[in-house]
């Protein structure tokens, strides 16, 4: 099991809160709250060791096109890229009230 934490830069604050998908195989968990201040923590909890780089390109690319204030839990239960950015927006409409 590897934990590890993700920091950047943001400017746009969160509406609110939300919690998405399951831990389960294949899958993930996103519980995701708006930040007082102007960055995105994100803490990483997976099974699959050796993906952390991978884990930091996803996010930087997910966190460029969507600049939000907002600290991210997610845990992982061998999610690929695809759906690690599909569970991330699917988060970030849940918290806008979509």
């Amino acid at each position: 099991m590897e934990t590890f934490t993700f920091e950047f830069p943001a400017t746009k604050q969160l509406q609110g809160r939300a919690h998405v998908g399951v831990v389960g195989s294949g899958d993930l968990e996103i519980l995701l709250e708006p930040s007082a201040e102007p960055r995105t923590r994100v803490v990483i909890r997976t099974g699959c060791t050796g993906f952390q780089e991978k884990w930091r390109l996803v996010l930087e690319r997910f966190l460029v096109a969507n600049d939000v204030a907002a600290d991210i839990q997610v845990n992982d239960f061998g999610a690929t890229p695809g759906v690690v950015t599909l569970r991330l927006a699917q988060a970030l409409e849940v918290s806008q009230g979509r």
